[in-house]
This record gives structure tokens, C-alpha cells and sequence, in this order.
């Protein structure tokens, strides 16, 4: 190991939610960077604080407490570089925290470019509010008399490809540079324009007086064939950081601790997913989630092209009053190993949004926040799986593409009574398929090492190798039409001391081989009547599998899953597959 590692900088990555605030902090111990600790604390974005500060100066506060370690000088001011053993040598930060940002999005073509822009406002926390294009039948002045009245924080333009035309995007830019006109000049948006690179020096000349930031991006739709939102994605998440600095208190002396070094956390956790996908299996895809209070945020990336969808439509805090309008109660309801009135369920969705950082206090509440948990995560990867690569592959038209690992965050599905109950959440929500690797980020890691990888490429790398994440299971979920009671796959696991186990699997079963964390074992499958595991119908396949803490589950439920017309029926199904996983 060269000595630059063993003497190498320190890093305190802070990350600012709108529930929780956390400080973890990253060092090199003999000779390898390893995550050493985290503390946390309540969030103050919001009334009565509306300063970041105070929840960052005591999520440090606890961080100190834990390793003994002063970080914060007498002033409050983070000690940097580090001194004697105080203070820390590079700082980093991510911030979720804050409204969604009010957007218009402005295209020309609703099948080209407008798409584009809604996709790349997706790829932040950010909320479409108005949406412009040519095929737009209001009139001017009522598209103004919109943007005036919604005072958007943000506008996304995209439109033409490069050499094409122009008097069609010049129109609808006048429209936009007269609103912003209108506007008074401290509710002006900020504009990021990432469409005809030929009207650049028109859009500088034109709005660089009338709004709060102007930003310009490579063409989101260079060619209608092509589509490249990678080079905005970097913009848009300056531009998102510096529009929280304007909005909340503290975010700016945040930005000035990390040098610059600041971006959404949906942002930094979607590069390390990209990065992820370079390394491992060039056949599969690298998926991470994360359920928090204010969002869903779904990450995939399948050879280096990430598909980044942020829905902050599908929190399990504030957002909660608003989800019937995206889904129904009864799919809600679907979800529930107990018997609870729909408007028992009702009444939750409003009580939890008035009071976002409760935790459940009866079983009721328990059952409830899961299966709220289940259907959010499974309503974001159904709106994720709509931009997902089109070279992802799948087991089958409309199932999940093939992912190896999967990564989950968030803690609705970390932070519960049982390892059975954070399983039976991912396999139930996102139904993988084939063989794959469900990974606990229990402490919120994947924003951090995103935010890291801008300061230390090296550190990443040895953190992920390093234990931190909490392998949850490995698990085979077959693809059969066996009818109810024809087996449908055998496996073995052989283990390295020579012992196996063995078990055959029928339709609607969920079955366990155990596989301890720190020992590996040889996995055999062998497909009954054309099921197929990945490796097509009826084909069979072994394979080298690594100890979780669940061991290996092969979920013989079916995809999609399917549920019991009798509710009664449905409920004892739901009990039945708690009772399996040890839930």
C-alpha cells in the first residue's frame, strides 16, 4: 500500500435531510479508508429553525461525541484542515432538505425534447408546475399570466436540435423573457437553457438581466435520435444548490465548508450507482433506492447510463395527504397482514403528513408504515422502469430488468424490527427477477461516497470493500407457469465444508437456504418445467454466493405478484410470508 494512503486526507461528509441530518466521517485505518462513524440530529430546515446550522452543528456534535474526535472550534466552525487530532482535512455535503422546487419545463416537440426536460427535472427535487411547448394552445399572454402567478424558482428550457431551425424556440423565449420581466427582481427563477446550441448567444444576451441564475447545458436532443441529459444533470445540480442557498438558512455557509463541493443528495447517490455498474456484472444492471420523508428516489444504471428519478410525490412524510391522487386506497390496502378499515388507513395518510418524524407505536402503525413503504417504492419503479435503458435486460416484457446488486436506503425499510420484514418490503415492492443481491445501506453511505468521489476516487472503492453495507440476502426468483403444486425448481447449496443443503421449490412458496455472513458456498439450479432463473427456459446454472443475513431465498411467488380475491385469504397469505422470513 503506498504511504500517500496510510498518511492520506481525513473526510466528513454531512448530509442534510428534511427529517434527519447526518455527519459521517471517513479515515484511513492500517492502511485503508474505512467509515469510522456517524452522528445525527433532528433536521431544522423548517419553522421554527429554518436554518440548516443548528441541525448540522449537533449531528457534529454527535459525531464528536462518538469518536472522541473535535471537529467544531469554540465558534462553531468546522476545524479544517485537521490540527493535532481535531478537525478533519476535506469536507463534502448533500442536501435533500426544503420544498420542491417549483418548476416550468419548456420544450418543443412533446414527444422529443419536452420529454427530455421532464426527465431531467426528474433527476431532482424538484416539482413541474407549468409546461410550455409549441403544441401549447393558450394564448402568450395567458402562459405568462401562469408563470407570473406560480412564481416557479426554476425554469428548464430544451428545444431544437443543434443546426435546426430556430423561430419556433425564439418564440416561445420571448414569452419566457417577458414573464421573467414581469416578475419583480427578487422573485425572479433561475433559468437553465439546454436546448439549440445556435441560440446560446441569443438566450446570454437576452436573460442574463432577467433572472436570479442563467445556466447553459449541452442540448438535451442534439439529433431526435439522440438523447443526452448527463452534461445538464451537472448543471442542474449546481443549479439546485445554489437555489437552496437563496431559499434556506445555513446552506450557504454549508457550500462555503465544502468549498463548492455541495449537491443534492439524489444527485451524488446516483453517481456512485453509476460508477457501481461499471464494475460489477456487464450483463445486469445496479439499482439503489431510497424511501425517505420528503421522496422516493429510484437509481438505475445499466453499463454507465443512469436513469436518475427523484418523486417527491412518494414520500412518507408531508406527501402522504396527496398519494391517493396517485394511487388507490385498496392497493394500499392490498399490502396488510391485518384487518384495518380503509378509513383508519385514510386518517394515518393525514396524521403522519402533520407529523412526518413519528415513529410507529402499535402494530397497527407498524403494518401500516410498511405497507405505505411497499407501495411508494413500487409505484416509484414502476414510473422509473418507464426511462430505464433501453438496453436493460428482462427475464420477460414488463418485468424488472435483471439487477446485480440491488441497494436499498431509507429508514422504512433499514431501521425495522426484523431483517424478515426489510426483505419481504424490497422483494415485494420492486419483484426482482433471476438471481440478485439485496444490500442494506443502514447508514446512509451511498450519498456520501457519491460526495466523496469528487475529493478521493480511492475512497469509495475501499469503503464499498470494506463491510459497511449489511448484506441482506441472496435471492432467486424464478419466472414459471407451473400450476399450483408442480415443483418448479431444485436447488443445492453446497458449502466449503463439504455439507449441503437441498430444497424443491413450488409455486407460492418462499423458501430459505442459510448461508452465514463470512462464509460462501456453491449455489446449483436446476428449472423445472421451463421456469427460467435468467438463464433461460429450463436451463439450470451454478454459481458462487457470498453469506447475508438472511441467507438464500428463492421466491417462488410469481412475477407479478398476485393476491387472493378474499381478503380474508389475502391477509393469512401476507402472515404466512412474514412467518417465513422470521418476520
Amino acid at each position: 500500500m503506498p504511504t500517500s494512503l496510510v498518511d492520506a486526507d481525513s473526510l466528513l461528509v454531512v448530509d442534510v435531510g428534511a427529517a434527519t441530518t447526518r455527519a459521517t466521517h471517513f479515515d484511513v485505518v492500517e492502511g485503508y479508508y474505512r467509515f469510522i462513524a456517524s452522528g445525527q440530529a433532528a433536521s431544522t430546515a423548517i419553522a421554527p429553525f429554518k436554518n440548516v446550522g443548528e441541525g448540522v452543528h449537533q449531528a457534529i456534535r454527535n459525531l464528536e461525541a462518538v469518536t472522541g474526535r473535535t471537529l467544531l472550534d469554540t465558534n462553531l466552525r468546522l476545524i479544517i484542515p485537521s490540527q493535532g487530532g481535531s478537525g478533519v482535512d476535506t469536507f463534502a455535503a448533500t442536501i435533500s432538505a426544503g420544498p420542491a422546487i417549483k418548476t416550468v419545463v419548456v420544450g418543443l416537440l412533446a414527444d422529443v425534447s419536452f420529454e427530455s426536460a421532464q426527465r431531467l427535472a426528474r433527476t431532482t427535487y424538484t416539482r413541474v408546475v407549468e409546461a410550455i411547448g409549441m403544441n401549447d394552445r393558450r394564448k402568450p399572454e395567458e402562459q405568462i399570466d401562469n408563470i407570473l402567478r406560480l412564481r416557479p424558482d426554476l425554469i428548464l428550457v430544451a428545444g431544437g436540435t443543434d443546426g435546426g431551425a430556430t423561430r419556433s424556440m425564439q418564440r416561445i423565449l420571448e414569452t419566457i423573457g417577458l414573464a421573467c420581466y414581469l416578475l419583480p427582481p427578487d422573485k425572479r427563477p433561475a433559468l437553465l437553457f439546454a436546448g439549440n446550441q445556435a441560440l446560446v448567444p441569443e438566450v446570454k444576451a437576452s436573460f442574463k438581466s432577467l433572472t436570479a441564475s442563467l445556466s447553459i447545458g449541452a442540448n438535451l436532443r442534439p439529433t431526435l435520435e439522440t438523447e443526452d441529459l448527463l452534461p445538464a444533470q451537472r448543471i442542474l445540480a449546481d443549479l439546485y444548490a445554489h437555489i437552496r442557498m437563496n431559499q434556506i438558512g445555513g446552506v450557504e455557509e454549508l457550500g462555503a465548508w465544502a468549498g463548492g463541493n455541495l449537491m443534492p443528495t439524489a444527485y451524488a447517490q446516483g453517481r456512485i450507482i453509476r460508477f457501481l455498474s461499471q464494475i460489477y456484472d456487464p450483463r445486469k444492471g445496479v439499482l439503489g433506492i431510497d424511501i425517505g420523508a420528503t421522496d422516493a428516489t429510484v437509481a438505475a444504471s445499466f453499463g454507465g447510463e443512469l436513469t436518475l428519478g427523484v418523486y417527491p410525490q412518494l414520500g412518507l412524510g408531508e406527501g402522504l395527504s396527496g398519494l391517493l391522487g396517485y394511487t388507490s386506497l385498496e392497493d394500499i390496502l392490498r399490502w396488510l397482514p391485518l384487518d384495518i378499515p380503509a378509513d383508519v388507513v385514510q386518517d394515518y395518510l393525514y396524521q403522519k403528513s402533520l407529523y412526518p418524524t413519528s415513529i410507529p407505536a402499535t402494530a397497527e402503525d407498524l403494518a401500516l408504515e410498511q405497507a405505505l413503504a411497499r407501495q411508494t417504492l413500487y409505484l416509484a419503479m414502476n414510473a422509473a422502469s418507464k426511462d430505464f435503458s433501453p438496453c436493460a435486460r428482462r427475464l420477460a416484457p414488463g418485468m424488472t430488468p435483471y439487477f446485480e446488486p440491488i441497494l436499498a436506503g431509507g429508514s422504512a425499510i433499514t431501521h425495522v424490527p426484523t431483517r424478515g420484514q426489510s426483505l419481504l418490503i424490497l422483494l415485494d415492492a420492486i419483484q426482482p427477477v433471476g438471481v440478485t443481491t439485496l444490500i442494506l445501506d443502514q447508514n446512509n453511505l451511498l450519498p456520501a461516497l457519491g460526495a466523496a468521489a469528487n475529493l478521493n476516487a480511492i475512497l469509495p472503492i475501499q469503503v464499498l470493500e470494506s463491510g459497511a453495507f449489511l448484506g441482506l440476502a441472496t435471492v432467486v426468483s424464478p419466472l414459471s407457469s407451473s400450476r399450483p403444486g408442480t415443483p418448479l425448481l431444485r436447488a443445492q447449496l453446497v458449502y466449503e465444508n463439504g455439507n449441503e443443503s437441498r430444497l424443491e421449490v413450488k409455486p407460492g412458496a418462499l423458501e430459505i437456504l442459510p448461508l452465514p455472513i463470512g462464509q460462501s458456498a456453491r449455489l446449483y439450479l436446476e428449472p423445472l418445467h421451463h421456469a427460467d432463473v435468467g438463464f433461460g427456459p429450463g436451463l439450470g446454472g451454478s454459481m458462487t454466493v457470498n453469506g447475508t443475513a438472511m441467507g438464500v431465498i428463492v421466491d417462488g411467488r410469481g412475477r407479478p405478484l398476485r393476491f387472493p380475491a378474499d381478503q380474508a385469504h389475502r391477509r393469512e397469505l401476507l402472515k404466512k410470508w412474514l412467518w417465513t422470513v422470521g418476520g
